[in-house]
């Protein structure tokens, strides 16, 4: 990706392959910046990803706790029955939620990227498994000392559960960094898309530059790629984390 992000068009398509430019066309990475808000796609991702992340993991580790912790009518019905949604192809909620966010009026907006993120079953499961498999000694001893549900959840069991935490928060946030087809389906508007549906138009109809496709690529993949090199611990055991048992 970087070698063809250097090349000419020319180069790009020339037969046998060309793996080194002749000449570095750094002109590439100047030209999609200036074609597109690259910034302001940037901090679009950003910030869907974030919220995501905060919003999915309260919401699905408050669920989970729920599910492990407390007893009500028909729990392991409820619970069963969310696991079969993990059974249905992503692809098939794309209808409903657009329909969804047109009649909320919130179609090409930044609310509509992260909105339908909120909630992941995967999640919900994972950390049921880990709520349950914490002692309840614990929640008997905080509520001999007059804690509320809420705070056993939160002052007590979520600390706790650290690592299958980080596991999902990497795994929401690449999940939602490379997201392309609910970005390009949803939003219309350049200023209201991240980067992935961003660069997508840099393909064209009839001919596509891929020098200039390949530099996007590379601005896109950077940020994900010095965030690795930082926290390659973390990067390697919260995916590890995420296909353990409880």
């Amino acid at each position: 990706m970087i070698l063809t992000s250097l090349k000419t068009y020319g180069e790009s398509m020339q037969v046998p392959l060309v793996i080194f430019p002749a000449e570095p066309q750094w002109v590439n990475y100047s030209s999609v910046w200036n074609k597109f808000p690259i910034l302001r796609l940037y901090i679009n991702t950003f910030f869907v990803m974030v919220i995501s992340i905060v919003i999915q993991i309260f919401i699905c580790s408050l669920a989970a706790y729920a599910f492990a912790r407390l007893t009500f009518p028909g729990k392991n019905f409820w619970f069963v029955l969310s696991l079969s949604m993990m059974m249905i192809p992503y692809q098939i909620f794309l209808v409903p939620h657009y329909d969804i966010m047109v009649s909320w009026n919130l179609s090409n907006t930044l609310t509509a990227l992260w909105l339908p993120k909120t909630f992941n079953i995967f999640a919900l499961f994972m950390l049921r498994q880990f709520f349950s498999s914490l002692p309840i000694d614990l929640d008997e001893a905080a509520q001999l000392d007059g804690c509320s549900k809420f705070r056993i959840y939160w002052n007590i069991l979520l600390p706790l559960l650290k690592s299958p935490i980080v596991a999902l928060c990497i795994l929401t946030g690449l999940g939602t960094w490379k997201d392309l087809m609910w970005p390009l389906i949803i939003n219309v508007d350049m200023d209201k898309m991240v980067l992935s549906a961003g660069l997508a138009n840099l393909t064209g109809q009839n001919i596509t530059n891929y020098p200039e496709l390949m530099a996007g690529g590379t601005l896109a993949a950077a940020p994900m790629i010095i965030l690795f090199f930082f926290f390659q611990k973390q990067f390697v055991e919260g995916i590890a984390m995420s296909g353990s048992k409880a």
